[in-house]
Parts: C-alpha cells; structure tokens; sequence
C-alpha cells in the first residue's frame, strides 16, 4: 500500500469518527399571529437541549433587515476587544447636544447606555474603533450581510447593515458559546450587561432594537432564556407604516415575552 492509500484510509477513518449532528427539528406556529396585534412580523426561537426551532411566519424570518439597536451587543464586544473601552464602567461624555430621550443627555458608561440604548455612545463607539476594525469584526463574526457601507458610524440605522431573525438566533447561539473572534473576558462582561431579569429558576438576556425611517417602523427584540436545564435563543421582529403603530423595540420585547409565556417557558 503506498503513502496516499495510506494517507487516503486514515482521512476516512478519521471521518468516520466525527459525530453527525442531527438536523433540528423545525415546527410552525401560525397561532402565535395573535401576539403581533395587525402588524407584519416573525419570531424563531431555538430550543437547544432538544435541538428544535419554533417560527411564526417562517418567509419572514429569513428576511433581512436593520438590526438597529440589537448590533449594540457586537458593538459593544468589539469596542472591548479592540481596548476603546476597557470595561463595563468606562465613561464617555456626553457632548451636550440634546436628544428626545432625557435619559440619553448625560454622561454614561457601557453598562448605562446598554441599559438606556443610548444611540450616541454608541455612535461615538464606533467613529473611535473606525471603519476598517469594525469592517474586520463584523465580517468575522458572520454578522448578517456583513455591509456596514452607506453610513460610516450608523451603518445599523441608516446604513446597508441588514440582519434576519434566523441570523440573530445563530448569531447569538455562537455568542452564548463563546463562539465569536473575541475574548472569554469580552464576551462575559456583555453577556452580563444583558441580563434584564433573573430569578431562581431562569435569566433572561436580550436587547431591543428600533427602525424609524419615512413611512416604515420596526422593532425588534432578540436575546435567550436560560433555565436549570436548557437554554432558548429568540428573535422577534414586527414591522408597520403607521407612525402610532407601536412598531418599536418596547413592542417587540413585550411580544417575546408574551409567546415565551404562551410556550410555558416563562411563568
């Protein structure tokens, strides 16, 4: 036998090693049309321990748009990675330029503005990295069509930047697996910058996010239930024409919690 039949029969039984994943099972829940109140929408959550994806409207999900404030939580990573912030409590101050939420019009930190959405520290976030890391992170990290061209420091609000709900559930089940060009240290302090309610028997995580343009508005809410004995990735997405329509990030989050709840994972 000769080197390549060698080489050739230790490939294929080395191949024959690696486990297969099985393919997720996938159902469709038309009925959870109820929680998006007329407005045009999609929500996909993944149940990992029993490798299962759950989506209402389905064609939806694998549409792309805006993140919006959702891309905070890569934002943020890659401001910590690259060492603009150096952690949670890093201040940047505010340049006194006055915006419709009060709360934004002070100094913060990237634990407040996590919590506040403070569109400019995030703005400011990103002039400070620049194009040419946050083109190199984004692109790593696989994060929806990968184009921050259109807007240099806005590119997830007025930009190219485009993202699906089946693409925020996979990007967020490699976020929660460490599985992200970033360090453990990074990851764990946005991950706990997340956290928006805990008790002895869950933790939820996410992020809102909220598209206003002319005669479009969309929210958005993506994030994961960890309970004792498995964890669920989510995304929700709704979209209207109508200005008091409450096609927002509050909307959404408040969507997600109600098909959580439907779905019994929530009490």
């Amino acid at each position: 036998m000769t080197r390549i039949h060698l080489f050739l029969l230790l490939c294929l039984l080395l191949s024959a090693c690696v486990p297969v994943k099985p393919t997720p099972v996938t159902e469709t829940r038309p009925d959870l049309e109820q929680y998006f109140q007329g407005h045009k929408g999609a929500f996909v959550l993944f149940d990992q321990k029993n490798n299962k994806y759950i989506r209402y409207n389905p064609e939806r999900c694998t549409e792309q748009f805006l993140p919006a404030s959702t891309f905070k939580i890569l934002n943020a990573l890659i401001g910590l990675e690259t060492g603009i912030i150096p952690d949670e409590n890093y201040v940047i101050k505010w340049d006194g330029k006055i915006w419709p939420i009060t709360v934004w019009n002070q100094n913060h930190t990237l634990k407040s503005a996590i919590e506040n959405s403070v569109v400019w520290y995030f703005l400011e976030l990103a002039r400070r990295v620049g194009p040419e890391k946050l083109k190199k992170y984004v692109e790593a990290a696989d994060y929806g069509n990968k184009d921050i061209s259109g807007q240099s420091d806005a590119f997830w609000l007025e930009g190219n930047l485009r993202i699906s709900a089946n693409q925020q559930v996979e990007f967020l089940k490699r976020f929660y697996a460490n599985d992200l060009p970033f360090s453990e240290r990074s990851l764990k302090i946005v991950k706990n910058l997340l956290v928006i309610d805990k008790s002895g028997t869950f933790t939820l995580s996410g992020k809102t996010g909220s598209v206003v343009r002319v005669s479009n508005y969309q929210g958005w809410f993506v994030g994961y239930l960890e309970t004792q004995e498995n964890v669920y990735f989510f995304a929700t997405n709704m979209e209207s024409t109508d200005p008091d329509g409450l096609a927002n990030g509050a909307t959404a989050r408040q969507i997600s919690l109600d098909i959580l709840k439907n779905l019994k994972l929530l009490p």
